[in-house]
């Protein structure tokens, strides 16, 4: 035999009861089309399907573009310019008739009054938040929360810089639309690149690793917290009550224990663990497509900048808080992934950017489309937490004898403190024994019980010679569930 038809059969050979397993493919599920902006500088920074169902995009460098043709042929897309001049548009919002954004030095609405395609009026919003002159203090949003708020999250600088510190940086503040007063909202933001409302109404963000941020993260946002980074603690006393009372946080303190110290700490919902899951985390959709998309409804797609690939995430809320899993969903993007949006075709349209920053996709920016092409992938679809353990879900039946192998399964578990210094490793860590995988609903869940079981740690689970039911392989094996809370009493 030869090595490469050796090598095929045993990268594609399951040891399942000699089941045998075709080796899937992402592109087997999901299609990939490149829009083409080689003749425009296409740096997205924020991205928006607009109510009359055409695709608008900002670019970093100032430029907002409707595109044209967006669904069809990409060849025959258009860029057409409808806004320019703007400092850093790292977002879009369409609200009452108006297009929001958050600029470099202001919240922005604007609007195209004569119906000529191009934008007529600008108007600042609010301008209360400050800046110094340092280039990492970008802005992004804003988001409509449930009571008719904007919210807009505020990136801290970078160092100290020449300039002095800028008050608000490293917050979440929401303005009123209407009067255009700012609200501060949350403390502790270090690089806040995305933020999304929920479909049911709560405000979350992704922060990026760095000093004072050990992990990358996915978080909630809501009046009062403290998310670590002391930053913006400088301007609690402006912000007032319960900000006032906010001590400086002790470098080394694992993060599990931070609300011990100051009781505002809030924990991620999910930590992306660094290299395995991204380095830095951006733009975030959920996917409200009912079906349309493939077999993740109502989950959250979160893009990196730096790995040019999308995550997914399912999320619970277990004793008041929201956590949950994330997995690999999709690579191989142009460029770094700065905003996602879904089209009225329920297709994904990934916007991206280098600016400078490096990114495995080595393109400067790109715009592309990914659709689904209808197949299911075998994939874990929602992994939940359990009193002993987890439950793990699929998008279709696996093999049942395989399913119910402890040996199939191998789980650790780690946590983070938090540090001034620039990221931190994987701490505390600690293999979990897998005691025992009851396949139930004939292979569509499993429910693991393991030992131990850790709250505030990230449990990672790796899957191994589980196929589906057919035969087909696991597109995506590992799990990552940020195990806040365990939950004290679950059916099964």
């Amino acid at each position: 035999m030869k090595t490469s038809t050796l090598l095929f059969a045993l990268t594609t050979l399951l040891v399942a009861g000699g089941t045998r397993a075709a080796a899937p493919q992402e592109s087997d599920y999901y299609s990939i089309e490149t829009l083409p902006t080689e003749n425009t500088p296409m740096e997205v920074s924020g991205m928006m399907l607009r109510s009359d169902g055409r695709m608008m995009v900002a670019t970093r460098l100032g430029d907002i573009f409707i595109v044209e043709g967006a669904y069809g042929d990409p060849s025959q897309v258009r860029f057409q310019r409808w806004a320019s001049g703007l400092a850093q548009p790292l977002g879009l919002l369409e609200h009452e008739g108006w297009i929001y954004c958050a600029q470099r030095g202001e919240l922005t609405r604007l609007k195209d009054v004569d119906g000529d395609g191009q934008c007529d009026v600008f108007e600042t919003v609010c301008d209360d938040w400050q800046i110094s002159g340092n280039y990492h203090e970008y802005n992004f949003g804003p988001r409509l929360d449930r009571d008719g708020y904007l919210w807009v999250t505020l990136n801290k600088p970078f160092g100290e810089g020449p300039y002095g510190r800028a008050d608000w940086r490293g917050w979440a503040v929401r303005v009123d639309p209407k009067t255009g007063t700012m609200y501060p909202m949350c403390a502790g933001l270090r690089s806040p690149a995305g933020i999304e409302t929920s479909p049911w109404g709560d405000m979350f963000y992704t922060d990026n690793q760095g000093e004072w941020c050990n992990a990358s993260k996915l978080s909630v946002l809501e009046f009062g917290d403290y998310h670590g980074h002391p930053w913006g603690l400088a301007s609690q006393q402006k912000a007032g009550a319960p900000f006032d009372g906010m001590p400086q946080p002790i470098s080394g303190t694992w993060m599990k224990d931070m609300h011990q110290q100051i009781p505002q700490f809030k924990m991620p919902a999910v930590w992306f663990p660094y290299e395995k899951m991204g380095n830095s985390p951006s733009g975030m959709k959920w996917d409200i497509t009912e079906g349309r998309f493939g077999p993740f409804a109502d989950q959250l797609f979160v893009g990196d900048q730096h790995h040019s690939w999308i995550m997914r995430v399912c999320l619970e809320k277990v004793e008041g808080h929201w956590q949950g899993a994330c997995f690999k969903f999709m690579e191989n993007f142009q460029s770094g992934i700065i905003r996602l949006a879904f089209g009225k075709d329920s297709s994904l349209f990934v916007g991206m950017s280098n600016a400078g920053w490096g990114s495995r996709g080595n393109s400067p920016w790109g715009l592309q489309r990914v659709r689904w092409t209808g197949k299911t992938a075998f994939e874990i679809e929602r992994m939940s937490a359990r009193p002993d353990g987890f439950e793990l879900t699929f998008t279709q039946p696996a093999d049942a004898a395989a399913a119910a192998n402890p040996l199939n399964y191998k789980m650790e578990s780690y946590t983070y403190r938090l540090e001034s210094r620039y990221g931190g490793p994987e701490d505390d860590k600690k293999n979990i024994r897998i005691t025992s995988a009851t396949v139930l609903e004939g292979g569509k869940r499993v429910r693991l019980t393991i030992d131990p079981i850790r709250a505030g740690y990230v449990h990672e689970l790796h899957l191994s010679n589980i196929p589906a039911a057919d035969g087909t392989g696991l597109l995506h094996s590992v799990g990552y569930y940020s195990l806040i809370n365990i939950p004290k009493n679950v059916a099964l």
